[in-house]
């Protein structure tokens, strides 16, 4: 990627880009300093909780992101997304179960925990390597890359499409979850990967870390955006966008769909890897619960709330949906929640097709229709003479 085209996509005359960047350098700049320089007594001190809540809003902001680059400008609607996400965590959570060491409850150097609970003797031969940081960032995008592109090649190889493909991705994400149940795995079983101490030497519980990993988080997103936004505004994106609208005819003028579908797809695969591994260490746990097909489907109304097709929408939606989840579980509503969740799902598919990214250009173009008029109707000033 030259640096033209970035510079280009930077100065665009898309206002919603532009404005989703003032407000990730805002809360960039004022979230650390509301945590860290601001007294704990003062009213506007940011909790070290609430950055914590923040980062992770922008992680599933991150996969719903990755989901909308698929759905949204390639028709793909995958309901295994979640697996993507998971795989990254695990990832990301085995390198940090190897940092705790000795700190452990049974103060073993080399086994995790869980594998001393159970009397393993040795450590599998797929946890080698993970004591370094390196080799784990290359798996976190290995994982879910590797697994989505020979899931890709053989679906996409086989021209399945449409709700085959969404119940074959489902399949694949609850296959991977009663895998990573059992203890004989070498995963944790139910209980997953927790209890971590420490990434890079620094402390997970300190206030700088837990900052310092919601910056990267903010960044990593904003970069993802950046990367999403040059693939779909490229010649690829249109070929992708055809693909949406019209596959049969896109494959009858020569194009190979089939690559465009691995590429995007794979693309889409490692963005949510690493929003699964951002996730992890800011929130201390991963277990195959991630893997639950509910999660896969809970990213598809993020994005279809938010709206399909856009980028910044799946954003939106993301960030709502997942606030609204954390205001209403937290409450007297929270047996309720999957009922409202699916209630705003069948509200947002039958009036608000484009969701709430429809509802702000709908205001928006009435806003300029209004000016229009207005300017329309004020008389043009004469000059002397009538001329």
């Amino acid at each position: 990627m030259s640096r033209k085209p970035i510079l280009q996509l930077l100065l665009t005359n898309d206002k919603a880009s532009r404005w989703l960047f003032i407000v990730m350098g805002v809360l960039g700049v004022l979230v650390p300093i509301l945590n860290l320089a601001v007294p704990a007594d003062s009213a506007f001190h940011v909790p070290t909780y609430m950055v914590t809540l923040i980062g992770k809003y922008l992680c599933f902001a991150m996969l719903a992101l990755a989901l909308d680059l698929i759905w949204g400008y390639c028709g793909i609607l995958s309901l295994g997304h979640g697996a993507f996400f998971a795989l990254g965590g695990y990832a990301m959570g085995m390198y940090l179960m190897r940092q705790i060491g000795d700190r452990g409850v049974y103060g073993n150097p080399v086994l995790p925990d869980f594998m001393v609970f159970l009397n393993w003797q040795e450590l599998p031969w797929y946890w080698y390597g993970f004591d370094n940081f390196g080799f784990a960032l290359l798996m976190v995008f290995l994982a879910p890359g590797l697994l989505a592109f020979l899931f890709g090649w053989l679906a996409f190889r086989s021209r399945v499409t449409g709700v085959y493909l969404s119940i074959i991705t489902q399949a694949l994400t609850y296959a991977l979850m009663l895998a990573f149940f059992r203890n004989d795995m070498g995963f944790g079983g139910n209980n997953g990967l927790t209890d971590f101490k420490d990434i890079l030497g620094f402390d997970l519980q300190a206030d700088s870390t837990r900052v310092s990993l919601f910056v990267i988080t903010l960044l990593c997103l904003a970069g993802a955006y950046i990367l999403c936004q040059y693939i779909t505004r490229s010649k690829a994106g249109r070929v992708l966008i055809s693909i949406r609208d019209a596959e049969s005819r896109t494959r009858f003028i020569g194009y190979k769909v089939e690559h465009y579908k691995l590429f995007v797809f794979v693309v889409s695969s490692l963005i949510a890897g690493l929003a699964g591994a951002l996730y992890v260490p800011q929130i201390g746990i991963i277990n195959p619960s991630e893997f639950n097909p509910l999660n896969s489907i809970e990213i598809v109304i993020w994005v279809a709330i938010g709206g399909r097709g856009t980028l910044y929408g799946a954003i939106i939606g993301a960030i709502l949906v997942n606030y609204a989840k954390t205001t209403f579980t937290s409450g007297v509503f929270a047996e309720y929640w999957l009922f409202i969740l699916g209630a705003l799902f069948v509200i947002t598919t039958i009036y608000l097709p484009r969701g709430v990214v429809g509802i702000l250009d709908g205001y928006r173009q009435k806003v300029a229709r209004k000016k229009a008029d207005q300017a329309a109707a004020t008389p043009v000033p004469q000059t002397a003479g009538g001329k």
